[in-house]
């Protein structure tokens, strides 16, 4: 089994789409007006609009009722991107710190409240731990 993708249900795609481009530097893939994909060579980070949620199973998802889950982005250099997102004008929910697992992670939520981190692992032990994985570096 290979994990893919995640998929947030919004009421405002293009609104979504927009800060999700902004932040990860992907252009979506639109295959339909109600669906966008923002694909890495890691996974894919999907958007649907809420009307499709009857076509899984009515009331199965809402658009910003999340307050359990957070979309992690790996970055080669998260002070920069700190820089470069706040000069866009988006608001952090934490600045830039090192978490106890050895990652420099600051926040933010996006337009649906969805909390957003962007993280670079800094200690020996967090660079190690990512080494070997398919998403070693960011780029």
């Amino acid at each position: 089994m290979k994990f893919v993708s995640t998929r947030v249900v919004t009421a405002d795609l293009d609104r979504m789409v927009a800060f999700y481009e902004l932040v990860t530097g992907v252009t979506a893939i639109r295959p339909a007006p109600v669906f966008a994909e923002l694909v890495t060579p890691t996974a894919t980070f999907a958007i649907g609009h809420a009307s499709t949620v009857p076509v899984f199973a009515p009331g199965a998802a809402e658009p910003a009722a999340n307050r359990s889950a957070i979309f992690e982005f790996l970055v080669d250099d998260v002070d920069a991107e700190y820089v470069r997102l706040g000069e866009a004008g988006l608001e952090f929910v934490t600045a830039p710190a090192l978490m106890p697992w050895g990652n420099r992670v600051f926040f933010l939520r996006d337009p649906d409240r969805n909390l957003v981190g962007l993280f670079t692992p800094e200690t020996a032990d967090a660079v190690e731990r990512f080494r070997d994985r398919p998403y070693a570096t960011a780029g």
